[in-house]
């Protein structure tokens, strides 16, 4: 299907209003004999200066437990679930912490669980949230469990059903309705988030029918024995939204085209070039937001940036609660945007465009691991990855790394009222998990690297670039999810408003 709209994209700016309210360095992943850690995964790599502690407030400490889950479970998480887990979690937190709140409504009860000002105490505050987090996490994660147990056993509460006290029962109840309704939205939670569609690839692992349409693969990349790629949630835009109008977000332009209405190889070509002959700084970018499995994929991704905020500009749990409601329905909306664009489109994904593309004909790739870069033959080229993932298991168009990232840029400079981060993360020398150091090779990258990022919308541009790089996304992909994603956020945040100041057009 050809998406011709050519609809401008023009990026808002409303300075008055915003002043006045918005995977990878060789860390072991090993857990020791005993019980469950609550603090296990941890992250890939740690924001310098800015890692989780036991001094977070609750919102970020469960946040954190949250993201753990999902490092835990890629295979029955990966970016759709793991963003819609990251909105449902802080709704049904946020709705506990509403009853909290003079003013904030929550999103299925409004104001019928309202509790009277004197109560309105932090200690309230935190149990409530806690219990709403621990339920719902426990529902969106049942295996994990023992480890949400533990962390209430850490907060001081306790889960055999012996706290009756208010908050307890503010927490569970708002949590509850979050749950059922989330239940019915048309994720399939409850039937493991297979595909409800029927959706079939035109394309097999051994035959391209249709060189414009997504291709799945066997993993590993040229093993004939290898497992073959299983579309991953092809229903996501039946998924009901947060935000948005639309389950498409916003119109996009589609892919290049020729001016008969054919489809142009020019980001083919583009791309071939980009991801030909990377330095270390851009191999260690391609790596660091790579987010594959045991990361937190691209939507946790921002919850950790969320996190960093936070710590940086210590925030109040009230901060948090309404931060994270907003950037997690957000990422959750992002994540229903872009699926709903990319099974409509099923646009080819570089490592079949450039195989077909230049068939026959010699091509600059990346050779293999420690093997450096030189010419190919077309039909042999090979992105910058991890030998065992290749390419991610769904169509290209558009990025959703780049409508994650450009939603949580958004969400977080308004909440902010600035652009400024000013975060950055240093990779050692060595630690490459594509290229890591052995004693015959000195490893990638030569000298540490650290990315810094002193804007949201850098570090959001950059997570789009990075996926050029690895040899992942052609730069339409990346450019017009970026404006997508944007106006999510944008949509996002002003929903968010009517629960958080209801009554009222003002900012937070």
């Amino acid at each position: 299907m050809r998406v011709r709209s050519r609809r401008g994209l023009t990026a808002v700016v409303v300075t008055a209003l915003l002043l006045a309210s918005f995977g990878i360095g060789g860390v072991g992943r090993a857990q020791t004999a005993g019980p469950p850690d609550p603090d296990f995964p941890p992250p890939l790599y740690a924001i310098n200066g800015l890692a989780p502690s036991k001094g977070d407030n609750v919102v970020l400490r469960w946040d954190e437990e949250l993201l753990q889950a999902v490092r835990a479970n890629p295979g029955g998480t990966g970016p759709t679930v793991t963003a819609r887990a990251i909105g449902v979690a802080h709704t049904s937190m946020f709705d506990a912490w509403a009853a909290y709140d003079t003013r904030a409504v929550g999103t299925r009860y409004g104001n019928k669980l309202r509790r009277p000002v004197q109560e309105h105490t932090l200690e309230n505050k935190n149990k409530a949230i806690s219990f709403a987090a621990y339920a719902t996490l426990v529902d969106l994660f049942p295996s994990r469990q023992e480890d949400f147990a533990l962390q209430m056993k850490e907060l001081g509460y306790s889960v055999d059903g012996s706290d009756t006290s208010t908050p307890a029962k503010i927490g569970a109840t708002a949590a509850q309705a979050v749950i059922q309704y989330r239940h019915k939205d048309g994720a399939n939670q409850l039937g493991g988030y297979a595909d409800t569609t029927g959706y079939q690839p035109v394309n097999t692992p051994d035959k391209v029918n249709d060189r414009w349409r997504w291709q799945p693969l066997r993993v590993p990349l040229g093993n004939p024995n290898g497992t073959v790629q299983k579309a991953l949630t092809p229903q996501w835009a039946e998924v009901v939204p947060f935000g948005m109008t639309s389950q498409f977000g916003r119109d996009v332009p589609g892919p290049p085209e020729l001016p008969g209405g054919d489809w142009s190889p020019e980001d083919i070509e583009s791309l071939a070039k980009e991801s030909a002959n990377l330095d270390d700084p851009s191999k260690i970018k391609a790596e660091y937001w790579a987010d594959g499995p045991r990361s937190e994929f691209p939507p946790g991704h921002w919850a950790v940036f969320a996190q960093a905020t936070s710590r940086k500009r210590g925030h109040s749990l009230d901060d948090d609660v309404k931060l994270f409601f907003t950037l997690g329905n957000a990422l959750m909306d992002a994540s229903i945007a872009a699926w709903a664009w990319k099974f409509k489109v099923d646009y080819v994904r570089p490592v079949t465009g450039i195989r077909e593309h230049y068939r026959g004909r010699q091509v600059t790739s990346w050779l293999g691991p420690y093997k450096g870069y030189g010419l190919v033959n077309g039909e042999a080229w090979i992105p910058y990855q991890e030998l065992h993932v290749v390419t991610p298991p769904f169509p290209e168009y558009v990025s959703g790394h780049s409508t994650f990232s450009a939603a949580g840029a958004r969400v977080l400079s308004m909440f902010t009222t600035s652009d400024t981060f000013g975060a950055s993360v240093t990779v050692r020398a060595g630690t490459s998990r594509i290229e890591p150091r052995t004693p015959s090779h000195p490893g990638t990258p030569a000298r540490d690297v650290t990315l810094s990022w002193p804007t949201f919308s850098a570090a959001a541009a950059e997570a789009g670039m990075s996926r050029r790089y690895g040899g992942i996304h052609f730069e339409s992909g990346d450019m017009h999810a970026r404006d997508l994603g944007s106006d999510v956020g944008w949509d996002a945040w002003w929903k968010a408003q009517s629960y958080i100041r209801p009554i009222s057009t003002g900012p937070l």
